[in-house]
C-alpha cells in the first residue's frame, strides 16, 4: 500500500506566502511523476505543477514564476513553494504520485492521491 501525506497550507493575507509538502510511503519500487493539483469550489480539479522522476517541471500558466516545486534525492518527498498568492489561489491542494508497486503477477503503475489541504488567501 502507499501512502501519501500532506502539510502545509492555511491561510494567508494576498501577496503572502505558504509552503506545502508531500511524503510518500508504503511499499513502491519507483515514483514517476509527482505533482500538486488544486480544486476550488464549483470548479473541476486542475494541475498546478509537476515534477518527473528525471526532474523535468512544469506549472500551469495561472502560476508561473508564483510557484516553485522542489524534489529530493530521494524522490519521494516534494515541496511546493507559493509566493504572492491571490485570492485566486484559494482551493484545496492534492498531493498526486504515479507509483511503480511489484506484486506476484509482475510490476503495476497506478496514481495516489493524498487527502487534500485546504489553502485561503483572503484579506
Amino acid at each position: 500500500q502507499v501512502q501519501l501525506v500532506e502539510s502545509g497550507g492555511g491561510s494567508v493575507q494576498p501577496g503572502g506566502s505558504l509552503t506545502l509538502g508531500c511524503s510518500a510511503s508504503g511499499s513502491f519500487f519507483r515514483i514517476n511523476v509527482m505533482g500538486w493539483y488544486r480544486q476550488a469550489p464549483g470548479k473541476q480539479r486542475e494541475l498546478v505543477a509537476s515534477i518527473s522522476a528525471e526532474g523535468t517541471l512544469n506549472y500551469a500558466e495561472s502560476v508561473k514564476g508564483r510557484f516553485t516545486l522542489f524534489r529530493d534525492n530521494a524522490k519521494t518527498t516534494m515541496d511546493l513553494q507559493m509566493n504572492r498568492l491571490e485570492p485566486e489561489d484559494t482551493a484545496v491542494y492534492y498531493c498526486s504520485a504515479y507509483v511503480g508497486t511489484r506484486s506476484s503477477s509482475g510490476y503495476t503503475w497506478n496514481d495516489y492521491w493524498g487527502q487534500g489541504t485546504q489553502v485561503t488567501v483572503s484579506s
